[in-house]
Order: structure tokens, then C-alpha cells, then sequence
């Protein structure tokens, strides 16, 4: 089993598909990297048992055969050497691989490729189709809001909502909310699931170095997302998402519009003085006026900044968390932003002030801190 590969390119697909492994594996086996050969076309497995993701990498070959490679080696010379072909020497039957490259030689002790474990195959599976950027894009803005409650498992992971007329994605950690919803994007029918962060985060780094359609197919247990020469199958988050639409306050009375970019980076300079605990910052806003303040009674810091606004409603004070805060308006394209509040112990709602795509819907939702009286 012999072939020839650009280092180069090798490096970039295994660089792809090596954030599916774990640093401790309870089979030795999903350290390797699976190498599938034939011929010309050479496919690269990397498990963690949950997760799996295969490329195929262009190789010059005659021959065909299966090999597990040690991955942290591999990756470890493939960042050392410079573009240039490596050829691929193996013994089929003692699993010794023999690299040469250049003028080195490196010998590596592989193991058999039947040992490792057999890509998952999706029975009875729907599907539908969605462009790369528009999933990295979803993925971007509403990982960031999942929970890691072991006791909530539902909530570590993105919401995916089907229907014929949109999909909406849906993240949220009960402090934090968003949605994001997409008309451009259809299934043929209505379905719902819910995928973790590790293969989602995965998507999301890939996903937004290609330009094509990306197809997913799902049922009850696991998904497959297909593009490129990639395939990423992970396992689904088994239970009933919670009725999110429900905390969704509606008809908020008090209307804030400000700039998005001044707001997060006046937030964050008043947060550095902020309790280490809460991370509270308080909005008190009369007229067209905003001031926000942070302090920790702790060590006597405080801060204070002012800035000018447009309001509609009734003077108000709210507490709100900066690090979900300024998270939030860092993920949102609009210049202006809208805060839609009712009360000061109710949800604020963050939405852009102007929608700058047609087919993009997107709610924020924050909940309050009690204020320091």
C-alpha cells in the first residue's frame, strides 16, 4: 500500500477533521487517524465515537488498502516540514508506515485498519439543503448562548426548527437567548433536533472556508452534514427542547435605540469595574440620556459612562449581565440596535434597529440581575 500526497494539502484536510478527537480516549484506536485507500483517492476518518468526520484528500496511487496512523505524530511532522510531496511506504502486514519526504525518512508503528470503528451509516433519513456561509453564520450567532448543565442536556446544543417556510436555530442557557431564523432556507416538511456544540463548532470552521450548498440529513438519532469533500455525522441530543417562543416576552412598552458598536465597547470599559461575580452593569436611562454604571462595593470601584439615545417610554433601571451583553451585540451586523424592555425584573429584548438582509430574522434575549440597592 503505497502513495504520494502534497504536504501541504494533507496538513490542511487532517488540520480540518482533528478537532473530533479528544485528548484521552477510552479506546486507544480514535487516537489514529483512519486512512482508506483506493487508488487515487485517499479518505481520512478521525472519531470520537459521537462524532465522526471524513475527507478525501487527491493522492497519486495505484493501489488500495486501509491503515490507522497515529494522529498527534503525524500532525506534529506535517507542521515541521515544508510543501513538498510525502510519500507513504505500508507494510500491510507488520502496520509499519515509512514516510519520505525530502531528504528525510520517518518511520512510524500504525495498526490495523480493521480495528477501527465503521462510519455511521443514517437509515431513514429526511434531508434538507443550506448554503455553507448561511450555516456557519447560524452557527456563529447562537453557539455562544448554549448551556453545559449536565442536568440539562437539551440546552447543549442548537435548537434546529424545520418547516417549509424557514428553518430557525434556536441556543439557549435559560440566562440567554437567541433565535435566529432563516426564510431563504426550507425542509419539506416540519422536524425538529438538536445538535451539540463539539460537531457544530466543527461545521462552523469549515463550513466558512467553502462556498457550496451544504445537504443534511437527520432522523431520530443522528445527523450528516455533506459538503465539500467532507462528511461530518454526529449524534443527536436526545429530549424535548423547552418551549422557548414562551419566555419570549411580548408588547414591551420601552424602546431603547443606540448605537451597537459605542454600546458594547462603553459596556465593556465599565464592566473591568464591575463585581467579578455578577459582571453587572446598570442601565438607567431618562429621556435621551443612557448612563451605565459598574461597581464592586468590595474593593470601591465604580465606573460610569453616559451617552446620548433615543427612548420611547417610561425612565427606567435595569441590571443586566455585561459578558451577555456585549456577547450578544458583538454577534449582531446592525449598526443600531433596539433593547425592547417592559420592567426592570423582566427580559430585555435585543433586535438590529434595522433589517439589513430580508431573509434573516434575529432575537436576542437577556434576562435581568437584581440591582444593588
Amino acid at each position: 500500500m503505497n502513495f504520494i500526497v502534497s504536504s501541504s494539502t494533507l496538513k490542511a484536510h487532517l488540520k480540518q477533521i482533528s478537532g473530533v478527537l479528544n485528548n484521552s480516549n477510552t479506546l486507544p484506536i480514535l487516537d489514529h487517524f483512519y486512512f482508506e485507500l483506493d487508488n487515487a483517492v485517499l479518505k481520512v476518518t478521525a472519531s470520537d465515537l459521537d462524532n465522526t468526520i471524513r475527507t478525501q484528500v487527491p493522492v497519486k496511487s495505484e493501489s488500495t488498502g486501509t491503515i490507522c496512523v497515529p494522529a498527534k505524530i503525524l500532525m506534529q511532522t506535517l507542521n515541521e516540514l515544508p510543501e513538498l510531496p510525502i510519500s507513504f511506504t505500508i507494510n500491510t502486514e507488520t502496520y509499519g508506515i515509512e514516510l519520505s519526504a525530502g531528504d528525510g525518512k520517518y518511520k512510524i508503528a500504525g495498526n490495523d485498519g480493521d480495528e477501527y470503528p465503521k462510519h455511521p451509516s443514517i437509515d431513514t433519513a429526511s434531508s434538507f439543503n443550506i448554503h455553507s456561509h448561511i450555516l456557519a453564520n447560524a452557527v456563529t450567532k447562537t453557539i455562544f448562548a448554549t448551556g453545559s448543565d449536565d442536568l440539562r442536556p437539551m440546552m447543549n446544543g442548537v435548537f434546529f426548527q424545520l418547516s417549509p417556510e424557514d428553518v430557525t436555530f434556536v441556543a439557549t442557557d435559560a440566562h440567554k437567548l437567541v433565535s435566529y431564523k432563516r426564510s431563504d432556507v426550507r425542509a419539506t416538511s416540519t422536524a425538529s433536533f438538536i445538535v451539540p456544540k463539539k460537531p457544530l463548532t466543527l461545521l462552523k470552521n469549515t463550513c466558512g472556508s467553502i462556498d457550496e450548498q451544504v445537504r443534511v440529513e437527520y432522523n431520530e438519532t443522528n445527523a450528516l452534514f455533506k459538503f465539500g469533500s467532507y462528511e461530518l455525522t454526529c449524534r443527536l441530543i436526545d429530549g424535548k427542547y423547552p418551549n422557548y417562543e414562551a419566555v419570549i416576552p411580548k408588547n414591551n412598552p420601552n424602546i431603547l435605540t443606540v448605537g451597537r458598536t459605542d454600546l458594547a465597547r462603553k459596556i465593556s470599559l465599565v464592566s473591568i469595574y464591575s463585581n467579578k461575580t455578577t459582571h453587572q452593569v446598570r442601565l438607567k436611562i431618562s429621556g435621551n440620556e443612557l448612563n451605565l454604571t459598574a461597581e464592586d462595593l468590595d474593593y470601591a470601584n465604580e465606573a460610569n459612562e453616559r451617552m446620548t439615545c433615543q427612548y420611547q417610554g417610561e425612565d427606567m433601571e435595569i441590571g443586566f449581565n455585561s459578558k451577555f451583553i456585549v456577547e450578544m451585540l458583538n454577534n449582531i451586523d446592525s449598526d443600531e440596535i433596539n433593547i425592547e424592555m417592559s420592567a426592570p425584573n423582566r427580559a430585555g429584548i435585543i433586535l438590529p434597529s434595522v433589517k439589513e438582509n430580508a431573509n434573516e430574522d434575529i432575537l436576542m434575549l437577556v434576562m435581568p440581575i437584581m440591582l444593588n440597592r
